[in-house]
């Protein structure tokens, strides 16, 4: 027998199942905490974008329980259910799912996650996988018990029964497994968790630790992020092979209605357009385009002057949620964010959305925290292989006033947030970490950055302003009440105010409250004087132990448990003053301090200011 029959007698094909089995590295399970993280990852993922795609506001519960050298680890949700025919393939097949072939902005779009969990599970421990599901409330859940066929890549269904369970919808999957239960650092359960809460405000996730100790990451907001919807692929996202195969399995009869059938930003006109520069004629049979033909299709595509692909196929956070991210999760002295506007990398729209947060209890010596996110999932390895970090390190962060040790990652008390949204993230690896280097989207996340970067610049050049009018104004009010006492004393008179003074030198808003009191009655005059060298908008409250009487302007009046707060909209130019009147009974009634909202306290004389 040859040498090449026999060694032929040992070649055969292996699954995917197989492969990943052997290279579980490559999924991210290559490290015990890793693999725990990983598994809850894939999990919370599948159970935020079931819920987003129902409309549903998500309530995830997670809890890791220790079991023997191991651990079992539950994800349940308030999603839609999976239909019960559905169930073994969705766990327990990889490579099968529902957003591989869909052009739109989803959490998982390969197919592996949730059951490559369930690989990892077996593999470790060689017990099956529980999932238990119900898709309403008049309708009976079920409990699986699962396995994966690793030859033939099939789900091996152990056991399955119907169940009782109170959700009225949802779906719970139990999985035991080696691991390792960190949690003092980002790249932990719980550091996930934490940042998966950020970027998605709408969610309410419960984590329950293997010490028993709960964490409730609350929802911020009740608002849904909006929807993405599928769109079809762009001409300049297209390769040669993708053509052909397109070509050849449509179901169109004219090359004309091929391609404004099949593509985006492709109309009747421009179809025509595109077939005349290819040189190729329109009402042909699409699958009769030669290689030679295709390849000056895609030529043409190229040199087509065409629209970018609609922009409803992502759903970023948006700068309202992410603030409120940022501020559930984190106490700050100062928040900035940028959305950018949806750009195009060879034919997949994309967009940047950055936050920035500065001082709190951020901590002021050592680089600053970097979130970083792809399609609202965080991304926790591979942080100097990542085209986010790479956009950072790009940055002259001096110039926004943080410093930039050897010219890299910037150092101060701040966090950065860059958030990715795409209908195709172009992740380095199958483990989906990091980003690769793509020269359109490091350009936005810069672009990004330097947005928030001169925000805090402002922010900090006033702070400094405000800072140094402090130290002015403290100065000037322990010389004033001694040179005041003492031509008090000088003169035998009553010692005068010093707010007036004080807001005419230092160029504040001055509030000065006088009460006359006649006939049983108190007549009150608020007057608001600006002697800065800028308009000032404001609300004044005047909080009284009784409702005030014969208001003028009118004022907008709230019911409070030891009094009533009178709340007035004021605007003044520059040096310009105005007076406020009412009247209150002359016996038993107290008075608050003036409150001033709007304006730093360092621009107010005479009055609390709050936010």
């Amino acid at each position: 027998m040859e040498i090449a029959e026999e060694l032929a007698k040992h070649q055969k094909a292996i699954s995917v199942a197989e492969f990943f089995e052997k290279n579980r590295q490559i999924l991210g399970f290559d490290s015990a905490p890793r693999s725990l993280i990983t598994t809850v990852k894939e999990a919370v993922d599948n159970s935020l974008d079931a819920c987003e795609e129902s409309e549903i506001l998500p309530d995830i519960f997670v809890q890791i329980m220790r079991r023997g050298e191991g651990f079992r680890v539950v994800v349940e949700d308030n999603g839609p259910g999976i239909v019960g025919s559905e169930v073994p393939r969705v766990f327990a097949k990889l490579l099968y799912g529902s957003r591989f072939h869909s052009l739109k902005q989803s959490r998982g779009q390969q197919g592996i996650g949730i059951s490559a969990g369930v690989l990892y599970s077996q593999l470790t421990t060689g017990r099956p996988t529980a999932v238990t599901t119900k898709i309403g409330p008049n309708h009976q859940a079920s409990r699986w018990e699962l396995m994966i066929n690793t030859a033939t890549n099939e789900p091996e269904i152990l056991k399955t029964e119907e169940a009782e369970w109170d959700r009225p919808h949802g779906t719970r999957v139990e999985l035991e497994m080696e691991g390792s239960y960190v949690r003092s650092r980002r790249q932990s359960i719980y550091g996930y968790l934490k940042s998966v809460a950020i970027v998605n405000p709408h969610a309410r996730i419960t984590l329950v630790e293997p010490d028993g100790n709960m964490e409730v990451f609350e929802r911020a907001t009740d608002k849904l992020p909006r929807s993405s919807y599928e769109i079809k692929p762009h001409p300049l996202g297209m390769e040669l092979g993708g053509l052909i195969k397109m070509l050849r399995y449509t179901d169109k009869k004219k090359l004309k209605s091929f391609l404004s059938g099949s593509f985006s930003s492709v109309g009747a006109i421009i179809s025509t357009e595109i077939c005349e520069r290819a040189e190729l004629d329109p009402e042909i049979l699409p699958q009769e385009v030669t290689h030679a033909e295709a390849t000056r299709l895609l030529a043409a595509f190229k040199q087509m002057r065409l629209k970018s692909p609609p922009t409803d196929c992502l759903s970023p956070i948006g700068e309202e949620l992410i603030r409120a991210g940022l501020e559930k999760e984190f106490r700050v002295d100062y928040i900035a964010t940028s959305t950018r506007s949806v750009s195009v990398y060879s034919g997949n729209p994309f967009q940047v959305e950055v936050g920035l947060a500065y001082g709190g209890e951020l901590k002021a010596d050592g680089k600053v925290d970097i979130m970083r996110f792809a399609n609202r999932v965080p991304l926790l390895y591979q942080q100097g292989g990542c085209a986010i970090t790479h956009a950072i390190e790009n940055v002259s962060w001096k110039t926004y006033s943080l410093s930039q040790p050897g010219g890299g990652v910037p150092a101060g008390p701040a966090a950065l947030l860059v958030h990715v949204a795409s209908t195709n993230i172009p992740f380095t690896s199958e483990s989906k970490d990091a980003i690769a280097d793509v020269p359109e989207i490091v350009a936005e996340v810069e672009l990004g950055l330097k947005e928030v970067g001169r925000k805090l610049r402002r922010y900090l050049s006033k702070k400094s302003a405000l800072s140094e009018r402090r130290e002015k104004e403290e100065i000037i009010r322990k010389l004033l009440p001694r040179i005041s006492k003492k031509l008090s004393e000088l003169l035998e008179r009553e010692e005068p105010d010093i707010n007036p003074v004080v807001a005419k030198i230092m160029g504040n808003l001055l509030v000065k409250r006088s009460v006359h009191s006649e006939n049983g009655e108190s007549f009150v005059t608020v007057e608001v004087a600006n002697y800065s060298d800028a308009a000032r908008a404001f609300k004044l409250h005047e909080t009284v132990s009784v409702e005030a009487k014969a208001v003028e302007p009118a004022a907008r009046v709230i019911a409070l448990g030891d009094g009533y707060d009178h709340l007035w909209k004021v605007t003044l130019r520059p040096g310009e003053r105005q007076e406020i009147k009412y009247t209150v009974p002359s016996e038993g009634v107290s008075f608050s301090e003036p409150v001033v909202e709007g304006i730093p306290s360092e621009l107010v004389s005479g009055a609390r200011v709050v936010g």
